[in-house]
């Protein structure tokens, strides 16, 4: 007895998980069967926060985006020392004079 197979009952695995379907390819050749390991961008957009420090290092975290996740720890460590060490030069720079410590007409 043959059973016909429906376009909806043939999706593979591969493409419910979100990967492209398995068969053959453009040249005839079988295509890689979807890997959730391999490297797969996000896809988020980055608002820039106006400081170009910083910006500079969340732009740093779309290389992750490249790299099988084995390698996401090196930039994620990269980019926190990176904001660690921005927010650490805050606390370096005068901020604006303590308006308690001159009272208004005191001499200086």
């Amino acid at each position: 007895m043959s059973e016909s197979v429906s376009g909806a009952e043939s999706v593979t695995a591969a493409e419910r998980a979100g990967g492209p379907p398995a068969g053959p390819g453009v040249d005839g050749a079988a295509e890689p069967a979807y890997d959730p390991a391999a490297p797969a961008p996000l896809g988020l957009a980055r608002v820039p926060t106006g400081d170009a420090e910083v910006d500079a290092r969340l732009e740093r975290l779309a290389d992750a985006g490249h790299l099988a996740t084995d390698g996401h720890l090196e930039v994620y460590e990269d980019v926190h020392q990176g904001l660690r060490d921005a927010l650490t030069a805050l606390d370096a720079r005068p901020g604006p004079p303590d308006p308690t410590r001159y009272p208004a007409g005191a001499p200086r």
